[in-house]
C-alpha cells in the first residue's frame, strides 16, 4: 500500500499486513516527519484512499496576467518529469501557450476531451519522457459556454472529466488563464494545492490580496483546497533594492508559503522560441537553477538533481 507523508508528500510503500489495526505513528524516512495513521477497516475505502494519495493536483493561478503562470507551470511540470515523476500538464487557457513552450502541436486537447469529441488516449499527448499534455487553445471558449449553460454541478465539470485519468500520474499541474471565468473556477474545485506565481511589483501584491479574498468563497465549498506555494518571479538584480523591498513585504505577509524567487533571466523568455524548457535550452542558467529549486520544494526532495 502507499501512504503519503503529510509534510513532504513523499510516497511511502508499506506492507499493509505489517500495520496493526489500531492507530500508529509513522516516521517519514525522507524528512523525518512523524504522523499518525490508522488503517481503514473498509477495503474499498482503503483502495480509494490509496488512489487519492497517489496524485497531487496543483493549480498554478492568479487573477492577474503577466506574472509567469504558464512559464512556471511548464517548467515545474518538466522538472518533476525529469526527476522521474509521471506528470500531466493541463492547459486551461484559450491561448494554448503550454504546447508552444514545449514545441509540440497536439491534434486535440482539453476542449475535445471535455466535449467528448476525443477519448482520453487521443487527447493526451506525450510531450516528453514522463510528461503528458492536455493542450489548451481557442476551442476552450466553447467549453466555457458549455459550463455556463449547466444548471447544476457546473463547477465540477473539469473534475468529472479528469476523474478517470488523473490517478495515472504522480502530479497533475494545471495552468489557468488570468481572471475568474468558469473554467478557472472549475480548476479551483479540482485541485488540492494552489501555487501562486507573483511578479515583484506592488500592483501584484494588491492583486494577490484580492485573489485570496475571492478564494474564500471557493473554500466554503471545497475545504480541501490549500494555498501551498507563493513563487516570486522576475527577481531583477539590476534593481535589487526595489525587488528586495517587495520580497520583504511578501515575506511579512506570507512567510510560511513563500518559495525562493525565480531570478530574472533572458533565457527563460528565449527558451519557448525554440520549443524547449529551461532545462533543455540553458541547463546551467540561473533560471534553470531556480526552477530546479522550486521542483525540490514542491516534491519535498532536497537532493534532486545533485
Amino acid at each position: 500500500m502507499i501512504i503519503e507523508c503529510s509534510n513532504c508528500h513523499r510516497k511511502l510503500r508499506l506492507d499493509e499486513n505489517l500495520i496493526p489495526d489500531h492507530p500508529v505513528r509513522l516516521r517519514c524516512s525522507s524528512c523525518g516527519n512523524s504522523f499518525q495513521y490508522e488503517k481503514s477497516k473498509n477495503p474499498a475505502e482503503s483502495s480509494t484512499q490509496e488512489s487519492e494519495q497517489k496524485t497531487r493536483k496543483i493549480g498554478v493561478s492568479l487573477s492577474k496576467g503577466g506574472v509567469g503562470k504558464t512559464t512556471t507551470a511548464v517548467n515545474l511540470a518538466a522538472g518533476c518529469a525529469l526527476a522521474g515523476y509521471k506528470v500531466l500538464l493541463v492547459d486551461t487557457d484559450t491561448q494554448g501557450q503550454a504546447a508552444y513552450m514545449l514545441g509540440v502541436k497536439p491534434p486535440g486537447g482539453l476542449a475535445e476531451l471535455m466535449t467528448q469529441e476525443l477519448q482520453a488516449e487521443e487527447a493526451l499527448f506525450q510531450a516528453r519522457e514522463n510528461l503528458w499534455l492536455l493542450a489548451g487553445g481557442k476551442s476552450l471558449a466553447g467549453v466555457k459556454r458549455m459550463i455556463d449553460r449547466k444548471d447544476f454541478g457546473a463547477e465540477h465539470t473539469l473534475s468529472e472529466t479528469l476523474a478517470g485519468i488523473d490517478g495515472r500520474y504522480d502530479f497533475v499541474i494545471v495552468d489557468t488563464s488570468p481572471g475568474w471565468d468558469a473554467l478557472t473556477v472549475n480548476v479551483l474545485f479540482y485541485i488540492n494545492e494552489l501555487l501562486v506565481p507573483v511578479s515583484l511589483e506592488i500592483m501584484t501584491i494588491q492583486a494577490l490580496g484580492s485573489f485570496f479574498k475571492n478564494l474564500g468563497a471557493i473554500k466554503k465549498y471545497h475545504s480541501g483546497l490549500n494555498i501551498k506555494y507563493i513563487v516570486p518571479n522576475f527577481m531583477d538584480m539590476r534593481v535589487k533594492k526595489k525587488s528586495e523591498t517587495i520580497l520583504e513585504k511578501l515575506e511579512s505577509l506570507y512567510k510560511d508559503k513563500l518559495c525562493e524567487p525565480i531570478r530574472y533571466n533572458n533565457v527563460i523568455s528565449q527558451a519557448p522560441m525554440y520549443g524547449k524548457t529551461i532545462y533543455e535550452y540553458a541547463p546551467g542558467a540561473k533560471g534553470a537553477q531556480d526552477y530546479r529549486e522550486l521542483v525540490r520544494k514542491v516534491t519535498g526532495q532536497p537532493h534532486l538533481f545533485q
